[in-house]
């Protein structure tokens, strides 16, 4: 499915659509193709530079944008930046290794916790964290969960602390806006960090950056402004996540990335991008924004997915609101002479 729904029979609750999970398949070998032919054209023609840079995180989407740029433009051309900081898992940073030594590729290791350190990233994060819980401190670990009734209830977005003491005892509650906001944005300090040098790599050999979001995290905002969502060239924000597993096996990703399931190695504590952002697995965001987007009815995704009809209509405001949160992150600066409403 493009941009509309194929129809058939119309019915008295609307046209019925040919609509399951084979909608997200696709030709691996023809999307490869084009991504590499429209990689080459854009960065030596448009972009006018010798190469591209790829932050690599040991997931799924920065190995399949290494792995077609290497296709694309020769595996000497391709830079890789793995850039750990102290609550990176050590798994990722060996998936990224695996991944760069499959591809033949140059890869630099960047550790950027002594940056975060000096601009008080973790210092921030555990000020706001401690007027939750006064007793955080070293040997503590932490994440941030979504509320996970989705497909319950009708909601609001908020969010939970979750944090572990060293004796793994676990915490939950929910946070205030003001500790969410501190929380985040020193979270984001290292979504920022690794794109000030990817640049830096990237302008000293003259090379692109590449960005790796795929179209459920490009479409529904889950990438940081000025960090993850900055880049030069974006190879995959037009596939789903399914349809990036299906590429990443056909261009012989390691296994071991194949298997990982998405997640955000952002907090100390494991957490995956349902749990933090989506509220729902990838496959079935995947299909719900599918759907969606291709104006399929409720009733008709819901039968395609085993959810109820009030199910997916939840699903579908939440994307209403996510993407509301995408316009915004992905806006040009607005220069004063041209903006309404004031």
């Amino acid at each position: 499915m493009t941009s509309t729904a194929r129809g058939s029979e119309a019915t008295a609750d609307g046209p019925a659509v040919d609509f399951g999970r084979h909608v997200l398949d696709i030709d691996c070998a023809a999307v490869s193709l084009e991504i590499e032919r429209a990689m080459r054209g854009v960065v030596g023609r448009q972009l006018q530079r010798r190469g591209v840079v790829v932050g690599i995180s040991g997931g799924v989407d920065s190995a399949v944008c290494a792995a077609l740029a290497v296709r694309a433009l020769d595996s000497k051309r391709v830079t890789a930046l793995l850039m750990p900081e102290r609550d990176s898992s050590d798994q990722s940073t060996a998936r990224g290794k695996a991944l760069c030594d499959t591809l033949g590729i140059e890869y630099l290791i960047e550790d950027i916790a002594p940056t975060l350190e000096s601009l008080g990233c973790y210092r921030r994060r555990d000020e706001a964290i401690r007027r939750l819980f006064p007793e955080f401190g070293p040997g503590y670990r932490q994440k941030i969960t979504v509320a996970d009734k989705l497909l319950e209830e009708d909601r609001l977005n908020y969010f939970n602390l979750v944090i572990e003491s060293p004796a793994g005892v676990r915490q939950k509650k929910r946070m205030p806006l003001d500790v969410y906001l501190q929380v985040v944005a020193s979270t984001n300090m290292k979504q920022r960090t690794r794109k000030l040098l990817e640049y830096y790599h990237g302008e000293r050999r003259n090379f692109a950056v590449l960005g790796t979001p795929n179209r459920l995290e490009y479409d529904l905002g889950f990438f940081v402004r000025g960090g993850d969502g900055l880049a030069d060239i974006k190879p995959i924000a037009h596939l789903y996540k399914t349809q990036v597993y299906a590429l990443a096996r056909h261009l012989g990703v390691p296994e071991e990335i194949c298997r990982q399931p998405p997640d955000t190695d952002t907090y100390s504590l494991p957490q995956t991008q349902e749990e933090f952002y989506f509220a729902l697995p990838y496959d079935q965001m995947d299909l719900l924004l599918c759907a969606f987007t291709n104006g399929v009815p409720a009733d008709q995704a819901g039968n395609a997915l085993g959810l109820t009809v009030d199910q997916v209509e939840r699903v579908y405001h939440d994307i209403v609101a996510k993407r509301r949160t995408a316009a915004r992150l992905l806006a040009p600066a607005i220069r004063v002479d041209q903006a309404h409403g004031t």
